[in-house]
């Protein structure tokens, strides 16, 4: 009945809205009976669980079934390419020639030779090269000293540079496990043990650590706005947080044990020490807080215009500020936190973030650009039961998409036309009023992000989704499914400067075996990442808006 529905062909004004209500009012309970339904399930689950038995089983049903609703708006956004063949013979290096020749028997008498036609094929040699090295030793009696050769460069300890450049590649680049590598090595007469693979992989490493923080600033200063997000990641068992940064030129990752605006103000300027600034700025970020005018007017009082380390901003803060909340003195801390870095000159300031709208996301930088496609997930997790409704949100899903490709077209020529007549269509999309309350709610949240939404008709240069940054999110996490987590804060250390350093080398077009080997053996002829982001940043020009402005 629900099916054959259609509410304009109801004259009477009143009996549609009555209809109209109770098909939300249907809504509301199919969705709290989905709820109430995989509450119930969970709990029985549980108590099984508790008696020693098992929850229900899932087995797959005879018949095929639907495949539950995706979440992805890639059908939607995504326009359809047009696929052809890459020619990769141009692209590949040649190491050696060899001739391949016929077999005079199989060749008739009046055979003619007619020169060579090549083939080229791919190989690789993957066996041990161990080395029995006899070091010269001198011995002076005047001296009373004993003189001896040293290794070559790149030779310390057991392995030499191809192994360690191999286990470093594999586990952070290939996402392999250390059990996996070890057994892969012994697979070809390595002798090595699972504890000295994990200490070349944690151990002595601060020259990787050095190049990562220069990519980092070198990525920071390629561009004035910049990717953001988080993905869990447990260090010793504990719940932590990777941050992940980046632009289009590379990717750092951070794992500390918070996820709050401080944390995201440490991890913006690469964890320099804390400063606070109290400012005319920090009270506009403390009046959008909710801190009370008494309190913005004692905090006025206390003197401006002046870097604090975190232990002066406390003491002024007991001294003139006493009875504080904790709340209260967060909100303090992030606002002239917010104000300090703002004001930074010894490091680059990043002035817009393109992120979701996590709270903590908030307020950081002068500007936020937030993500399209997280904001066209809302509407696709919404499930219907009455087909009305139904086809009401695949009406809205498709014309939000459709708005979203005319983005995409002024990204190419953005003239201020554009952008004004791009404003006026947001205002008429998201002011939809449907009848069916669960999208007309999710609509009006939509609108209240006009701002944030619209940041690209200011800066055309910005992407209008989070996708990379989603990217660098997801090798953390297979990098976690394989080794569910470092096992100390070393470990941890070691996963952020080289999963960086992979997946910025990646970008930059650079071959990560190729570039560890060529810093662990010590030959340092390759140009380091952080020079390559900065020579390309000058092409790319990622801030030419506010290079316009």
């Amino acid at each position: 009945m629900l099916e054959d529905l259609d509410l304009s062909s109801i004259a009477d004004e009143r009996a549609r809205e009555l209809i109209q209500r109770l098909l939300n009012l249907l809504e509301g309970v199919m969705a709290d009976l989905r709820a109430a339904q995989a509450e119930n399930q969970r709990l029985r689950d549980e108590i099984n669980r508790l008696k020693g038995e098992q929850g229900v089983p899932v087995i797959s049903p005879n018949t095929p079934q639907p495949p539950p609703k995706p979440h992805s708006s890639e059908k939607e956004r995504r326009q359809p390419k047009i696929w052809s063949k890459d020619r990769k013979t141009d692209r590949i290096a040649i190491d050696r020639e060899q001739m391949a020749q016929v077999d005079p028997a199989h060749v008739p008498q009046d055979a003619v030779f007619k020169g060579y036609e090549d083939v080229v094929v791919q190989d690789i040699i993957f066996r041990t090269d161990t080395i029995l090295f006899h070091k010269e030793k001198w011995y002076s009696p005047s001296q009373h000293q004993s003189y001896l050769a040293p290794l070559p460069q790149g030779y310390t300890g057991q392995c030499g540079p191809g192994i360690n450049s191999l286990a470093l590649t594999l586990y952070f680049g290939g996402q392999m496990s250390e059990p996996k590598i070890a057994e892969l090595l012994r697979s070809v007469g390595v002798q090595i043990s699972d504890g000295h693979i994990s200490n070349l992989l944690i151990k002595d490493q601060g020259a990787f650590h050095a190049e990562k923080a220069a990519v980092y600033q070198a990525g920071l200063a390629s561009s004035p706005w910049q990717h953001l997000d988080d993905t869990s990641t447990r260090v010793h068992g504990q719940n932590g947080y990777c941050h992940i940064v980046c632009n289009p030129l590379y990717t750092a990752y951070f794992t500390p044990e918070a996820k709050d605006r401080l944390t995201i103000l440490d991890v913006l300027t690469h964890y320099r020490p804390r400063r606070f600034l109290v400012h005319a700025e920090a009270g506009g970020f403390l009046e959008a807080c909710g801190l009370s005018a008494v309190r913005r007017q004692q905090l006025a009082q206390l003197p401006g215009d002046t870097l604090l380390d975190d232990m002066a901003l406390h003491v002024l803060l007991d001294t003139h500020l006493p009875g504080l909340g904790p709340q209260q003195r967060q909100w303090i801390l992030d606002a002239t936190a917010v104000a300090a870095s703002h004001a930074e000159l010894e490091y680059p300031v990043v002035r817009l973030l393109v992120c979701d709208d996590a709270p903590q996301f908030t307020l950081v930088t002068d500007a936020l650009a937030l993500c399209w496609v997280h904001e066209g997930r809302h509407d696709k997790k919404l499930v219907p039961y009455v087909p009305h409704h139904r086809a009401l949100l695949e009406d809205f899903v498709q014309r939000f998409w459709l708005y979203y490709a005319q983005l995409l077209v002024y990204q190419t020529q953005p003239t201020p036309a554009e952008a004004a007549r791009l404003t006026g269509e947001f205002a008429t999309l998201f002011t939809t009023v449907t009848g069916y309350e669960a999208l007309d709610e999710r609509i009006a949240k939509t609108r209240t992000k006009q701002g944030c939404l619209l940041m690209v008709l200011a800066h055309p240069e910005i992407p209008l989704h989070n996708n990379p940054a989603e990217l660098g999110a997801r090798a953390r996490v297979r990098k976690r499914d394989v080794s569910f987590g470092p096992r100390t804060r070393e470990g941890a250390t070691a996963w952020d400067p080289f999963m960086t350093l992979a997946v910025t080398a990646t970008k930059l077009g650079v071959r990560f075996y190729h570039y560890i080997h060529d810093r662990v053996s010590g030959a340092f002829q390759m140009p380091s990442l952080a020079d390559l982001i900065q020579e390309r940043a000058t092409v790319l020009n990622l801030g030419a808006s506010w290079n316009i402005s």
